[in-house]
């Protein structure tokens, strides 16, 4: 028989640093969105071209890449088709696996992620790093680390 055990309420600092965590991941995600939109990106958009800069040979399974952007199989493949029609990103099949997918970066992704990159970087230092001091840095990745680690064990379970 399982015991019931008494919830344990948050207090009013774990209360108030919760909340501020959620507006500031809300607002901050919300001003970086608007940031990319001039160049007709999404957060995501941005987030994939990363991803796929970053990936040898500019490509990845496509079922690594959602895992790596924390998306299902089918938002990404819907994901990846607006930006195929956009031209930055084409499917190719993979030689190895007859179901498996690559996701590659075109030219035009390229070319958008060498015009893009500045401007989302400087918003970035603008809306979140130029705002905390370097200690505060410090203990920011200190304080997170572990929540991070936590988190990612978690993926795939239940």
């Amino acid at each position: 028989m399982e015991t019931e055990t008494a919830t344990r309420w948050l207090t009013d600092e774990e209360q108030c640093a919760w909340r501020t965590h959620l507006e500031v991941n809300r607002l901050l995600t919300y001003q970086l969105e608007k940031d990319l939109q001039p160049f007709g990106l999404t957060m995501n958009d941005y987030e994939i071209l990363v991803n796929l800069s970053e990936a040898d040979g500019v490509r990845l399974r496509m079922s690594d890449l959602a895992a790596a952007t924390l998306q299902s199989k089918s938002r990404l493949s819907h994901q990846i088709t607006r930006m195929e029609n956009a031209d930055l990103v084409r499917r190719e099949n993979c030689e190895s696996d007859r179901r498996g997918l690559y996701a590659v970066l075109t030219e035009h992704g390229l070319e958008t992620m060498k015009k893009v990159a500045p401007h989302h970087v400087a918003s970035v230092r603008r809306h979140f790093i130029d705002l905390v001091t370097p200690e505060g840095l410090s203990d920011l990745s200190k304080t997170l680390k572990p929540i991070a680690e936590h988190l990612r064990g978690q993926r795939g379970r239940p």
